[in-house]
């Protein structure tokens, strides 16, 4: 149930970014999602006693620099693809992950490559390919790259996210850092490249809403990941696929093909068998997904 929550509130939440992107640049959504973030989890950390103090900077640096790369690239997606195809191709992380396990696999000499992983990345992409053929118009090509992107960045978050974990930050500080490279980068790319955009009161409700529906999902998608079955989890997250279509289909009267929803089946069957091969592989704590997709994302 905590999972079907979390995917619930990141497709509202893209719902949001998609709304927001007619009237902000990427660089600012980026921006007021991180104020948004990093001011819950102060308020969190604060009421429960904890710090924020950490020992691992440069950990979280590098965590920061993948994490809020991938998140402007898949926000910079939702606003130029339909919903429900930006959403897919951020959720491209898992299979990105096992093309990575294999790379590293080869590179060490780690012996022979898992024939099952090989497949569940070429499934992946074969998906990714129905996605793109029928959606997405030529100008829209760059925008699916962008997304492709984001996934292949978000799945080096992941592991950073990982490599924290297992040295001992608890989740609110991974996310509170997070939130903060999101906040110095998105007030670098606005202040020296799209530029500043005037206030509306919608914008305003909007951006505020995405922040909080973000930080919420990341905590119920923490707390599932830690409480559930790992490999349950995993699979519930694909849900978000299908209620991102829903909003794309109802609110930005987004394309359904036949084509498309068998891409999006195919990369959601082939994320699935993918965290199921990691476990099986190269075992990982719960705190893989503890910052979300999406999200980061």
């Amino acid at each position: 149930m905590l999972m079907i929550g979390a995917t619930l509130l990141f497709a509202s939440m893209s719902m949001c970014v998609k709304f927001a992107s007619a009237s902000y640049g990427t660089g600012e959504i980026v921006f007021y999602r991180g104020i948004v973030g990093a001011t819950i989890i102060a308020l969190i950390t604060r009421a429960s006693g904890e710090t924020l103090r950490t020992r691992l900077p440069a950990m979280h640096a590098w965590r920061s620099l993948t994490g809020v790369s991938a998140l402007g690239l898949w926000f910079y997606a939702i606003g130029e693809l339909p919903l429900a195809t930006a959403v897919t191709l951020n959720y491209m992380s898992p299979i990105w992950m096992a093309l990575l396990l294999i790379g590293g696999s080869v590179l060490i000499g780690g012996g022979r490559v898992d024939a099952r992983l090989v497949c569940t990345v070429l499934v992946g992409f074969a998906g990714v390919v129905c996605i793109l053929q029928p959606t997405m118009e030529r100008h829209q090509l760059w925008g699916g790259l962008m997304g492709l992107l984001s996934g292949l960045l978000a799945a080096m978050a992941y592991l950073q996210v990982t490599a924290l974990g297992r040295a001992g930050e608890p989740d609110a500080r991974i996310v509170f850092y997070f939130s903060v490279g999101s906040i110095g980068a998105g007030a670098l790319e606005t202040s020296f490249i799209s530029g500043w955009h005037a206030h509306t009161l919608h914008g305003l409700g909007v951006l505020l809403a995405m922040g909080v529906l973000a930080t919420l999902a990341q905590l119920l998608m923490t707390r599932a990941y830690r409480t559930g079955g790992t490999l349950v989890v995993a699979s519930l997250q694909y849900l978000g696929i299908a209620w991102s279509l829903l909003y794309g289909v109802l609110l930005f009267d987004d394309p359904v093909t036949g084509l498309a929803l068998l891409g999006m089946g195919l990369i959601a069957m082939a994320g699935i068998a993918a965290a199921r091969l990691r476990q099986s592989v190269a075992p990982t704590n719960a705190m893989t997904k503890s910052e979300a997709h999406s999200e980061i994302p």
